[in-house]
């Protein structure tokens, strides 16, 4: 099977090391081999996404010496699959209207005393869930807003019981997608959620081998419910540790993570930068 790789950066802020460092195992890992590397942008978020940022990923990669194969895959502009995806989904009735508020989930996982957490915190009690249908209906009618929850127990019915994903160097490991509760799919500022558009875009682009920060392991147990659910391929995996700065924390935007542009503008070259990023010069 070829080596198809991606990188996928969320137009929100300039790219730092960290950013540099993704790239670079994703595009290594396929030239490699005489793979595809690919680009893709996601910017689902319109409310934190800028085209001016998408500007300077493409620069800021030309710059560190990356290329990448086909067109850049902007998902933005490809909101009616994603659309279509959740139809799927829902003629199934494997997804619910959610209209509770976060400040709403919070009183009552306040109230219930304690909540069983997972990878993005504490997980929804399920509120909406027990909604009778004319109940949902009349408030859908009332035009309330709502997001859209995977009912995780519907969903995990249809999985096998094995469910597991390779982890290059680690082989097969079973799979907890129940670890994300009725995860969200879809919500009123952002139309379709990161864990579906990702999904949906490495089946479509052939991708075989993502490569992305440890921290996005965990989601890789609802990932693969969500590519069984859709019938999509299973493409293999490859977490790689984050860098992190002298404190020992992650490089991160929110943290002022120093960004490839900062470090281009104080005099250093391409190759310099990629060794900081942890990669040698070609």
């Amino acid at each position: 099977m070829p080596v198809i790789t991606r990188f996928a950066p969320s137009p929100t802020g300039l790219l730092h090391l960290g950013h540099a460092h993704s790239a670079l195992a994703a595009w290594g890992a396929a030239r490699r081999v005489g793979g595809r590397f690919l680009l893709r942008i996601e910017d689902i978020d319109g409310t934190r996404c800028r085209p001016e940022f998408t500007a300077a990923i493409l620069e800021d990669l030309a710059w560190l010496g990356l290329d990448w194969d086909g067109d850049v895959r902007v998902q933005s502009v490809h909101m009616p699959e994603y659309r279509a995806a959740l139809a799927r989904l829902s003629a199934r009735g494997l997804l619910y209207p959610c209209f509770c508020t976060r400040a709403e989930i919070a009183r009552e996982i306040a109230a219930a005393g304690q909540a069983p957490h997972g990878p993005d915190g504490p997980l929804y009690p399920g509120t909406c869930r027990r909604l009778a249908p004319e109940i949902r209906a009349a408030r859908i009618a009332a035009v309330e807003p709502y997001a859209l929850r995977l009912d995780m127990a519907a969903a995990l019915a249809l999985a096998p019981a094995d469910l597991s994903f390779e982890e290059v160097g680690e082989g097969r490991l079973r799979c907890d997608p129940a670890q994300f509760g009725d995860a969200v799919l879809a919500r009123k500022e952002v139309p379709a959620s990161y864990h579906l558009c990702v999904t949906h875009d490495d089946a479509l682009q052939g991708v075989t081998l993502v490569t992305r920060g440890v921290d996005l392991k965990p989601a890789t147990h609802l990932h693969r419910l969500l590519q069984v659910l859709m019938g999509w391929p299973e493409p293999r995996y490859a977490h790689h540790p984050l860098l992190t700065d002298a404190s020992g924390r992650r490089l991160a935007k929110r943290d002022g993570a120093p960004s490839l542009r900062a470090l281009r503008e104080r005099g250093l070259s391409p190759a310099e930068v990629r060794t900081l990023a942890g990669f040698a010069a070609p």
